[in-house]
């Protein structure tokens, strides 16, 4: 079992969604989840925002200072604050974490992703647009070049992952996927 963060003065996960939400809010960003970890030394407060199309390394930057400012403010008194030490780190959710919410399917759009369905198939394209419980997936069929729009509802998703692509996507694909058209792309 985890050390209780309030033992090594650190602030507590709701203490921090409060303190830092409704600036994240006005950012343009949401908080994902806080993980508070005091078993390591230093202990570890790390901060994971979301947004629509995305999070930049600028606005990780901008993020992290604002939540350092912020929960340094913490009242001392309380055995919150300025005085506990921690590292604190704001981060994106990453390609590593599944997508499990509508909300993670819609930030993801255009994005080739795998996906496993309730029935124990997979299947892999580039996400379109979700909305009302469907996601629209661009899929290959077989080795051919021809493109086609496969609706599935979420509910019979088991797990879906986004793909590490190294080569830009072909310019239809993006288009059926309702994203912009690149300079350059093919």
């Amino acid at each position: 079992m985890a050390p209780d963060p309030r033992s090594s003065g650190l602030p507590t996960q709701e203490q921090v969604i409060a303190v830092l939400d409704g600036e994240f809010a006005r950012a343009g960003y949401e908080i994902e989840d806080v993980v508070i970890d005091g078993s390591t030394r230093p202990p570890r407060i790390t901060v994971i925002a979301d947004a629509d199309g995305g999070v930049s390394l600028d606005a990780i930057a901008d993020l992290s200072r604002t939540a350092s400012e912020l929960l340094d403010r913490l009242d001392p008194d309380t055995g919150h604050g300025a005085d506990a030490e921690y590292v604190l780190e704001v981060t994106s959710r990453g390609v590593e974490r599944p997508l499990v919410a509508e909300k993670h399917f819609r930030r993801a759009q255009g994005r080739k992703v795998e996906v496993s369905l309730a029935d124990g198939s997979q299947v892999t394209g580039r996400l379109g647009e979700t909305s009302g419980g469907l996601v629209r997936l661009i899929v290959r069929e077989g080795n051919r070049p021809t493109l086609s729009v496969r609706e599935l509802p979420l509910d019979g998703i088991t797990k879906a992952v986004v793909q590490v692509e190294f080569s830009a996507p072909n310019s239809r694909e993006l288009e059926l996927a309702g994203q912009p058209r690149k300079e350059g792309v093919e």
